[in-house]
C-alpha cells in the first residue's frame, strides 16, 4: 500500500510541476528527477528503466527530427507561403477562408505532427487574420479552431502525433499497416472537426476579408533554392515513411536522416541559422519522455494498469464497438486530466495486459491512440502542445481564459470522438 502511495504521489508531484513550469522550469528537469527517484526510492528497478528507452527512444527521437524538419521549412516560410495560397483560394469569402485554414492545419499536422501545426502555423494564421483586420471575436474563432483541429487531425501517420509513435512502437504496428486504418478515420475526423467547428464558431466568421490584406505567397519565400529543394527532400522522406515497415527501419532514422540532409543544406542559406535551429530542437522531450515513462511505470507497479486492464476485460466482454468506444473515451478522460503522454502509455500497458488479442488488440490499441489525441483538446492541461500554444498566444496579446477553453473543448471533442471511434469500429470490420 505504502508503495502505490509513493507511486502515485511522485507522478502527482511530476505532473504538476511539468504542467506549472514554475519559474520557466523546462519539462525535461522535473520528469527526469522524477525518474531519478522513481529508482533510488524503489518505485521501479533498472530493468524497468531500460525497458523503457527501448520503448521510447524512437518515438523521441523521431518527434525531434520532424520538429527540426519543421523548424527549416518554417525559416524559409514553407509555411506562410501555403497559408498564403489557401487565402487567396478563398477569394474573399470568410466561410471558404476558415476551412482551408482548417484544411492546411490538417496537412501539416499529418506530415509534420499536431506540434508543428499548433506551434508553428498558428502565429502564421494569427497575424494573417490580424493583418485583415479581423473583428477580434473572428480572430478568436480562426485561432481556436487552428488549435483544435492540429490535435483532432493528428491521427493518419505514425509520425503526426508523438502519441503515435510511442503506441505504434509499443504494439509493433508498422508505418504502412497504421496508415491503411487511420487515414480513413482521419478523413471522417476531419470531416466531424469541421462541422462541429463551424456549427460553433459560424456567429463569428466574417462574410468577406479583404484581399488587399494578403500579399503574394512567393513573398513570403526566404529563399527560393532551399524551397526547391525542400520539395526534393520531402519527396525522399515520404518514400522512407512508406518503405520503413517493409525494411524494417524505424521511423526516427527516416525522419532524422531527412532533418541531417535540410540541416547540410541550410548551412548555405542566407535565411537560416542552423546552430540557432539546432539550440531551438526539443531536446528536452528526450529527457522529458524517459524521465516520465519511467515514473509512469511506476504506477503499472502500483496496481494502477492492473485496474484499468480489469475495466478492459469487462469491455471486451461487450463486443469490439463496446471495447473500442470504452477504450477510446477513457483515454481522452485521463489525456484531459493528467496529460495525454503518461495516459497513451499507462492504457499501452492496460491493454496489453487485458489479454485482448488480434483484430481486437489491435482496435483497442488504436482507440486509445485517438483518445488520447483528441481528449487533450478538453482542458488546457491535456497536452504539452496546448500549453506551449496557449504561451505563444500570449505572447502575442492574446490570453484566453482556461473557462471559455473547456466549454470549447468540452463541447467539441465530444461528438467529434464519437464520430472517430464509431469509424474506427466499420475500418476495424473492414480488415478483420
Amino acid at each position: 500500500m505504502a508503495h502505490a502511495l509513493l507511486a502515485l504521489l511522485l507522478f502527482a508531484v511530476v505532473l504538476v510541476l511539468v504542467i506549472w513550469q514554475p519559474r520557466g522550469l523546462s519539462i525535461g528537469w522535473p520528469a527526469a528527477a522524477g525518474g531519478l527517484l522513481a529508482v533510488l526510492l524503489g518505485v521501479v528497478s533498472l530493468a524497468d528503466v531500460r525497458t523503457v528507452v527501448g520503448i521510447v527512444w524512437d518515438a523521441t527521437l523521431a518527434f525531434v527530427g520532424i520538429i527540426l524538419i519543421s523548424l527549416v521549412l518554417d525559416a524559409i516560410g514553407f509555411f506562410e507561403w501555403a497559408a498564403l495560397h489557401m487565402a487567396r483560394l478563398a477569394r474573399g469569402n470568410g466561410t471558404r477562408l476558415f476551412v482551408y485554414t482548417l484544411l492546411l492545419g490538417a496537412l501539416v499536422a499529418a506530415f509534420f505532427a499536431n506540434d508543428g501545426a499548433a506551434l508553428i502555423l498558428t502565429p502564421i494564421v494569427y497575424e494573417q487574420v490580424k493583418a485583415l483586420r479581423l473583428r477580434p471575436a473572428s480572430i478568436l474563432a480562426f485561432v481556436m479552431a487552428g488549435g483544435f483541429i492540429a490535435d483532432t487531425t493528428s491521427l493518419p501517420l505514425v509520425v503526426s502525433n508523438l502519441v503515435n509513435i510511442v503506441s505504434a512502437d509499443f504494439f509493433h504496428i508498422g508505418f504502412v499497416s497504421y496508415a491503411v486504418r487511420m487515414v480513413p478515420v482521419d478523413i471522417f475526423a476531419l470531416a466531424a472537426s469541421l462541422g462541429a467547428l463551424y456549427l460553433f464558431f459560424r456567429r463569428d466568421l466574417p462574410g468577406t476579408v479583404p484581399a488587399t490584406g494578403i500579399k503574394a505567397p512567393r513573398d513570403a519565400i526566404r529563399d527560393p533554392r532551399l524551397f526547391r529543394l525542400s520539395w526534393f527532400v520531402l519527396g525522399l522522406l515520404l518514400l522512407g515513411y512508406l518503405f520503413s515497415e517493409a525494411l524494417h527501419i524505424p521511423v526516427s532514422f527516416v525522419a532524422g536522416g531527412a532533418a541531417i540532409i535540410l540541416l547540410l543544406l541550410a548551412r548555405r542559406s542566407p535565411a537560416i541559422s542552423v546552430r540557432r535551429l539546432l539550440l531551438e530542437a526539443p531536446w528536452k522531450i528526450v529527457v522529458f519522455s524517459i524521465g516520465m515513462y519511467v515514473v509512469v511505470f511506476g504506477l503499472r507497479d502500483a496496481g494502477l494498469t492492473a485496474i484499468l486492464a480489469r475495466s478492459m476485460v469487462w469491455a471486451t466482454r461487450h463486443g469490439l464497438a463496446a471495447s473500442v468506444f470504452y477504450t477510446g473515451y477513457l483515454a481522452a478522460a485521463l489525456s484531459s486530466v493528467m496529460n495525454n503522454m503518461p495516459t497513451v502509455m499507462i492504457n499501452a500497458l492496460a491493454v496489453h495486459a487485458s489479454g485482448a488479442h488480434g483484430a481486437l488488440r489491435l482496435a483497442m490499441a488504436l482507440a486509445n491512440v485517438i483518445g488520447s489525441d483528441l481528449g487533450p483538446k478538453i482542458t488546457p492541461i491535456g497536452s504539452l502542445a496546448t500549453l506551449l500554444w496557449l504561451h505563444v498566444l500570449e505572447r502575442r496579446g492574446m490570453k484566453i481564459g482556461w473557462g471559455y477553453y473547456f466549454r470549447v473543448g468540452i463541447t467539441l471533442t465530444v461528438p467529434v470522438l464519437a464520430v472517430t471511434l464509431l469509424t474506427l469500429v466499420g475500418v476495424v470490420l473492414v480488415h478483420a
